[in-house]
C-alpha cells in the first residue's frame, strides 16, 4: 500500500455497497464515495489514494494538486507544538501534518493558522502521510527574472525560507525576494503573507525587499500632506518655508505655523526636502 498512498493511479471497481464503490490496485482495496460520481463494476477509475483520520483506505477522484512529487501552497489549519502544523490540501476527511522537524527551531517563527506552506507529500514506513516543505530548487523553477523597472514597486508574497542572512519570499507574480535583517523590524514567520517594496534588483534577478515604510509613509499626516503637495508641483518646489507668514500657511494648508514648522522639520530630518532662498523643494530620489 505504501507505494500507492499520496499518488494518482488508475484502479478497477470490484465491488460496491450503498455508500461506496471499492477500487482495487495491486491487491489493495480503497473505498470511493458514490457521491463523487457513478461507476460500474469492472470500470477503470483514476484517482488519489490516502488513509483518512480513521486510518481507512480512501480513493477520491477529486485529485488534490499536492501529492508525491507535486508541490503547491496549502493553508495551515492547526498548530501543534508537540507535533508540527496541519495543512489543508483539499481532502474531505484529512489534513496533512508537517513535522516540527521541518519547522524553525524558534516557535515564534512557526506558521500560524491561515499562513501558507508550499509542500509535497511523503509516506513513511508506517503508511503515515506527511507534508514535506519545498526545496530551494522548487522555488527557483518557478522564478521569474526581475528587472530594474521593478525598483520601488510594492510587492506581496509568501515567506518560504528563513536564514541567518535574511528572509526569502515568493511574490504573487513569482519573483523571488530577499529581505536583509536591516530591512525589517521583526523577522517574518515561515508561511506568512507579507507586503513590502523593492529597493533593488540583484544581477540574478532576485528582488531586494524592504518591509520598512518609505520615509514619507512613516511621517505625520501634516508632513505627508506637504510632501504630496510638493510631489505634484511641476518643479517639485514651493515658495513656502518656516519663515512664511502664519496667514499664508493657514490659507494653503489649513494648519497652524507651528504644525507647518514641525512637519517641515520632520521632512528635512528624513532627507526628503530642503530649504534655500525662500523655497522648499523635494530632494531628488528621496523615496
Amino acid at each position: 500500500m505504501n507505494e500507492l498512498l499520496g499518488t494518482v493511479f488508475t484502479g478497477m471497481v470490484t465491488d460496491e455497497n450503498e455508500q461506496y464503490y471499492f477500487v482495487q490496485k495491486n491487491g489493495q482495496t480503497f473505498r470511493l464515495a458514490k457521491k463523487e460520481g457513478n461507476h460500474g463494476l469492472g470500470e477503470a477509475v483514476k484517482g488519489f489514494a490516502y488513509l483518512n483520520q480513521k486510518q481507512e483506505a480512501v480513493f477520491t477522484t477529486e485529485i488534490p494538486k499536492i501529492r508525491k512529487g507535486h508541490y503547491a501552497f496549502a493553508p495551515v489549519t492547526e498548530v501543534r507544538r508537540d507535533l508540527g502544523v496541519f495543512v489543508d490540501i483539499g481532502l474531505a476527511d484529512k489534513d496533512i501534518a508537517v513535522s516540527l522537524d521541518e519547522l524553525p527551531s524558534l516557535h515564534e517563527l512557526w506558521p500560524k493558522k491561515g499562513d501558507r506552506l508550499m509542500i509535497a507529500l511523503a509516506v513513511d514506513k508506517k503508511n503515515r502521510i506527511w507534508g514535506t516543505l519545498a526545496e530551494e530548487k522548487n522555488f527557483q523553477s518557478l522564478k521569474k527574472i526581475a528587472n530594474e523597472e521593478m525598483k520601488n514597486k510594492d510587492i506581496v508574497g509568501i515567506v518560504y525560507r528563513l536564514k541567518l542572512v535574511g528572509t526569502y519570499l515568493l511574490t504573487d507574480d513569482y519573483h523571488i525576494g530577499f529581505i536583509h535583517p536591516s530591512e525589517r523590524y521583526t523577522e517574518p514567520r515561515l508561511g506568512q503573507y507579507i507586503s513590502g517594496r523593492v529597493i533593488g534588483v540583484r544581477p540574478d534577478g532576485v528582488l531586494n525587499i524592504s518591509l520598512k515604510p518609505r520615509a514619507y509613509e512613516a511621517i505625520s499626516d501634516d508632513a505627508a500632506m506637504i510632501y504630496a503637495y510638493l510631489k505634484q508641483k511641476p518643479a517639485q518646489e514651493m515658495p513656502y518655508t518656516d519663515k512664511s507668514s502664519p496667514e499664508d500657511i493657514k490659507q494653503l494648508f489649513g494648519i497652524s505655523k507651528v504644525q507647518f514648522k514641525r512637519a517641515l522639520g520632520s521632512l528635512m530630518k528624513q532627507g526628503l526636502v530642503s530649504q534655500e532662498e525662500g523655497v522648499t523643494k523635494l530632494i531628488q530620489n528621496s523615496n
